[in-house]
């Protein structure tokens, strides 16, 4: 499949073809690494989705909802449409609750999926403040590692660790000038030896909860 490059200008993506190099599925790295998230979807024009890129402008994740905003699931695929991470949103819960499960396989047509993580929107004492724990479900002893915290109104929030230490951040994106894009095109930060794709699909899910995907 053809790969894209994305060079973002005021408020709007002009897309160029490119080779894109072939995807790890879960890569981490050594350092700090920087990547654009627009909140739109390049496949339907008036779809709902995400797509995310890496610091060349290159495509590494998309996420579409096909036209069907606020869906109960949210398919995190590669570029080449390699489901990843399916999160479901469950109804039974006061504040609401996501489940993330993890393909076994993204490489091949397995469907078979482990459940992986679990966000639990906590209520808050501050208004309009956001607040949400997230379980590790995958270990032996699931255990709550991370929260995200930021506002209800804005998709800008930060992962941190049990510990407090941050993980990820995401704000909106500015030029080189400090001028602001548009607030559907985000600046996401992750901290080294960190899941790429398990920030992503917080990042979704907290799209979710802001009722934004």
């Amino acid at each position: 499949m053809a790969g894209f490059k994305v060079h973002f200008f005021s408020g709007m993506a002009a897309v160029v073809s490119g080779d894109v190099p072939c995807e790890c599925s879960f890569p981490t790295s050594s350092k700090r690494e920087s990547f654009t998230v627009w909140m739109k979807s390049l496949l339907m024009q008036k779809g709902n989705g995400c797509t995310v890129f890496n610091e060349n402008g290159e495509i590494i994740y998309r996420m579409d909802n096909y036209d069907t905003r606020r869906s109960r699931k949210i398919y995190l695929m590669d570029l080449r449409g390699r489901v990843i991470f399916t999160i479901v949103k469950r109804k039974l819960c006061i504040f609401g609750c996501w489940e993330g499960y993890k393909s076994e396989d993204p490489s091949s047509n397995s469907r078979d999926e482990r459940i992986w993580f679990r966000v639990r929107k906590q209520c808050s004492m501050v208004r309009k403040s956001l607040y949400c724990r997230v379980s590790m479900l995958h270990c032996k002893t699931p255990r709550s590692c991370y929260s995200m915290e930021g506002f209800a109104s804005k998709l800008e929030f930060s992962i941190k660790s049990s510990t407090g230490a941050a993980v990820a951040e995401v704000k909106r994106k500015q030029t080189a000038s400090g001028i602001y894009l548009g607030d559907d095109v985000l600046a996401l930060v992750v901290e080294p030896l960190v899941d790429h794709s398990l920030i992503v699909a917080l990042v979704a899910v907290y799209g979710s909860i802001c009722r934004r995907m």
